[in-house]
């Protein structure tokens, strides 16, 4: 798909969460569907009618296994913030319906047990998961989600290790 033709799309709406543990580190999640390496926050898209923190926690359980009464709701980004999908995934992806998406971020306090995260959900999201610092977070995503990432991070850092 032509650059020109898909600026005319529109994004796709979604949320992510920022996991932290009590010490301030993020929870990062190996994709499942990828053997590359390819870790990343939980974030999935937003359902029609849906408000975006219920989205949130929803795609927190859905991916995680954890609960909302595990987690305390620190802060959220003060808008959304968006990414466009690199040339060659254009019209691969979400049916070619759109350019990219649209986040609203949240970052949640876990208050649970490491035993208590399990990624044998109903559709699994993730391999494998780790508690990681910022900097290794970045670092981790795949290319093109990098600078929301960075955006993220310095939106939530009074917050991090």
């Amino acid at each position: 798909m032509s650059t020109e033709a898909s600026s005319d799309l529109p994004y796709r709406p979604c949320v992510g969460v920022m996991l932290i543990n009590a010490e301030g580190r993020i929870f990062a999640g190996q994709r499942i569907d990828t053997p590359a390496p390819a870790w990343q926050m939980p974030q999935g898209g937003v359902d029609n009618g849906e408000e975006p923190r219920a989205a949130a926690l929803r795609e927190l359980e859905e991916e995680t296994g954890v609960t909302p009464d595990l987690v305390e709701e620190v802060a959220e980004t003060p808008g959304w913030l968006t990414y466009d999908l690199p040339e060659e995934l254009q019209g691969r992806i979400w049916g070619g319906k759109y350019r990219g998406q649209k986040q609203r971020w949240f970052l949640l306090r876990y208050t649970g047990r490491d035993d208590q995260i399990t990624l044998e959900t109903d559709h699994p999201e993730f391999s494998a998961w780790r508690w990681v610092g910022a900097d290794e977070l970045i670092a981790a995503i795949v290319p093109f989600k990098r600078a929301i990432y960075e955006k993220v991070v310095e939106i939530f850092r009074p917050y991090l290790a």
